[in-house]
């Protein structure tokens, strides 16, 4: 979905809707209130966020997983497969597996590690450690009160915050903040802005990755269908590319043949490279990805440090 306007600001349509907001919190609450959580044998991390959109969930349960594998634990992803079809347990193979099948972020994050999607999340816990997990990683989930987690993390873009602070529909989020906040072990936040709040604070950017350098003084047409394309477009200027076109698409749009081949002509047009991000790549057909380029981004954390010691600090099972 594409986040409406006015959720940015707390105004009038905002508050005609906050009757449905508050609402919604309620069910949210109850159904935490009514589940006995079950506790896996081996530590779960859960990398969630409080608003819908784009926050950077993906990449950071992506930077969490290499750490852990650097320290010597065996991390297995978790995920529901938003939008996929198929409601496994099922173990992703990009070779295989498209984003209709398993959704878009599994792709990403079984590039690095072994990844189960399931829409039963403890479904997907047991066929995680009967591949011998030693430490499961959620790519969302924070809402789930099914799942017991040893390490819970709120992912929050720093430049927009938690948008007008109300609940869905009235604003862009899941729960309350101070509930949500109450449940999180850390909040993750990624760039610059000010969070307020009284649990640590994990400072965090996203970093463009050095092939990325190609694109300065490059004419780009660029595209995305993600929670927050404006971020992807700011990303190529900041490299130096000349963005000639920016196209933005919800979030998980499935590109069809008609709409790949229109951006791709578009450029050529243009005299312009086509570039998107490797989230709305996965979800191009493939005979159109060699046509178009990627620009991937890593997260770097500001206090490595804190992170590593406080991954090191999760039980052993």
């Amino acid at each position: 979905m594409k986040a409406p306007a006015f959720w940015e600001s707390d105004n009038v349509l905002a508050s005609m809707m906050a009757p449905l907001g508050h609402l919604y919190a309620l069910g949210g609450r109850w159904r935490r209130q009514a589940a006995t959580p079950w506790h896996a044998p081996v530590p779960v991390v859960c990398v969630g966020n409080l608003t819908v959109g784009g926050t950077g969930k993906t990449p950071t349960a992506i930077a969490l997983v290499r750490r852990l594998a650097v320290s010597g634990r065996k991390p297995i992803f978790v995920s529901r497969g938003y939008r996929g079809r198929l409601d496994g347990p099922v173990r992703v193979d990009p070779r295989l597996h498209v984003a209709d099948d398993v959704g878009d972020e599994p792709l990403l994050l079984a590039e690095t590690a072994p990844t189960i999607v399931a829409k039963d999340r403890i479904a997907g816990v047991r066929a995680a450690l009967d591949l011998g997990a030693e430490v499961i990683v959620l790519d969302d989930g924070f809402q789930d009160p099914r799942l017991a987690h040893d390490l819970a993390l709120i992912v929050v873009d720093a430049r927009v915050g938690f948008g007008n602070g109300r609940v869905l529909p009235a604003g862009p989020l899941r729960e309350p903040v101070a509930e949500g906040l109450a449940r999180a072990d850390a909040v993750v936040a990624i760039g610059d802005g000010s969070i307020e709040t009284s649990r640590p604070v994990w400072r965090a950017r996203l970093v463009p990755g050095e092939a990325s350098l190609r694109f300065r003084d490059a004419k780009v047409l660029a595209f995305a269908g993600i929670g927050r394309p404006q971020k992807f477009f700011a990303t190529l200027r900041e490299i130096g590319a000349e963005v000639i076109a920016a196209h933005s698409f919800p979030d998980h749009h499935p590109y069809d043949e008609n709409a790949a081949a229109f951006l791709i002509e578009e450029a050529a047009r243009l005299g312009a490279e086509p570039v998107t991000t490797r989230k709305d790549w996965v979800r191009l057909p493939v005979s159109a990805r060699s046509m178009v380029s990627v620009v991937d981004v890593t997260l770097s954390f500001a206090d490595e440090d804190a992170v590593m010691h406080r991954l090191g600090a999760l039980r052993r099972g």
